[in-house]
């Protein structure tokens, strides 16, 4: 009996181990094809992102930009290609040539108004217009993962369907768009994915790296709208009326004071004014200050509750100087929040494909992505790619107008989304 149940214990072990050699011979030999293709298309790549580079557009105006991401992915052979969603939103579906789930990789297309001052030959020709924030490289990462996955998609245990959307930085006002607008417009709909990814570009990290966070990531972002009414006056006779610059003074400080004493420290939470009107003269106290700012928090517990401290700070204020006021917040970003079974499910994965040695991490920060609002719908994760390199001068912050990138990071964050998506697929088949 012994012996026998050796034997079975022995063929077990050698059947384990046959299917795990299997299963390694299988990755190396789909790793080694995806990493000789990237590194064949990079060129193109790289030129692809300097040519949305030279021509930025802004949110809900990405027409150019739409119309050779989608003459790009028909050329690559993808049938179903669904433009004009959201506006000039594209969602693309590629079908793998095995059953299996569905899984949706997005990318954002908008520029923001900023000029351009790095000397490089691919500088915007847009005046005031420039891809500030890397939304050039996060369309040229993803059209290299079309690409890549297009030359094997019989090899593909499942649907990567690729989304493409405008208008992250914020929608002109009066205006929908970004990731909300395509929701609304079924970008998560027929096939429906069974996670979402996406990634943006870092200066804080290396070239070559990743940064994958596990719980709350960016901050959500919610804008903040004050008027202060008091009573007009001479400067030389304050006491005649009721001075709205003194009271917003106070105001701004007291807004502060959220922060510091009436939220637990150990929260993620910022409150900014970033823009003060009010006045015409040196000579007059005016009667009215508007006041514009933005709210970030790391938790929706704690973006539920700033709301009703805010107004009930600003209102107190202004009732001890006997000012009058109105508050407005308009919800916009919720928390980019990674949920932790699927970033559990994908770090080791993230690990055998870049190594532990090119994982980075970062504290979550208080920049807002509307990648957010997927996650709200499906589980997501938002990974952040490495582009400085300090040798190149290259480590200025998104949103600046000397801002670039080390292009090396396009093949690499290329090759490592695409073996990602090819192991996810693999691990979830139906």
């Amino acid at each position: 009996m012994k012996n026998i149940f050796r034997m079975n214990f022995a063929i077990g072990c050698f059947l384990c181990t046959a299917v795990l050699m299997a299963q390694s011979n299988d990755y190396v030999a789909t790793e080694q094809i995806v990493s000789k293709f990237v590194s064949q298309i990079e060129p193109s790549i790289i030129e692809f992102r300097r040519d949305l580079h030279m021509n930025p557009e802004l949110s809900n105006r990405e027409s150019r930009t739409s119309k050779v991401i989608a003459e790009k992915l028909r050329t690559l052979g993808f049938d179903e290609v669904k433009t004009g969603v959201a506006s000039t939103g594209i969602v693309a579906i590629l079908r793998g040539g095995k059953p299996g789930p569905v899984v949706a990789y997005r990318a954002d297309m908008d520029a923001l108004p900023i000029q351009e001052t790095r000397s490089v030959p691919y500088k915007s020709r847009n005046p005031g217009v420039m891809h500030a924030c890397g939304h050039d490289v996060h369309v040229s990462i993803a059209l290299g993962i079309a690409e890549t996955l297009s030359k094997i998609k019989d090899q593909i245990t499942g649907t990567v369907k690729f989304i493409f959307q405008p208008a992250e930085e914020g929608a002109p006002d009066g205006e929908e768009g970004g990731a909300g607008q395509m929701i609304k417009e079924g970008a998560l709909e027929n096939p429906r994915p069974k996670a979402i990814f996406g990634c943006h570009v870092e200066s804080e990290i290396p070239v070559g790296k990743i940064c994958l966070i596990s719980g709350p990531t960016m901050a959500s972002s919610d804008d903040l709208y004050i008027e202060i009414l008091g009573k007009s006056a001479h400067g030389a006779k304050p006491h005649d009326g009721i001075d709205s610059i003194v009271v917003s003074a106070n105001v701004i400080n007291a807004l502060q004071v959220i922060r510091s004493r009436r939220i637990d420290p150990r929260e993620g939470f910022v409150l900014t004014i970033g823009k003060i009107q009010g006045g015409t003269r040196s000579n007059i106290i005016p009667e009215k200050v508007e006041m514009t700012g933005t709210i970030r928090t790391l938790s929706e517990k704690i973006r539920k509750e700033v709301p009703g401290l805010v107004r009930q700070t600003v209102e107190g204020v202004c009732s001890a100087f006997g000012a009058s006021c109105s508050v407005k917040i308009n919800k916009d970003y919720p928390v980019t929040f990674n949920d932790p079974k699927l970033a559990e499910e994908i770090l080791p994965l993230l690990k055998k494909i870049i190594s532990s040695e090119n994982l980075f991490t970062i504290k979550p920060h208080t920049g807002a992505e509307d990648f957010s609002k997927y996650q709200k719908v499906i589980p997501g994760l938002f990974f952040f790619i490495g582009i400085a390199n300090m040798k190149k001068n290259i480590n200025s912050a998104i949103h600046t107008s000397d801002f670039d990138v080390d292009e090396t990071c396009l093949a690499a964050s290329t090759r490592a989304m695409s073996l990602l998506l090819l192991e996810y697929l693999k691990n979830n088949k139906i």
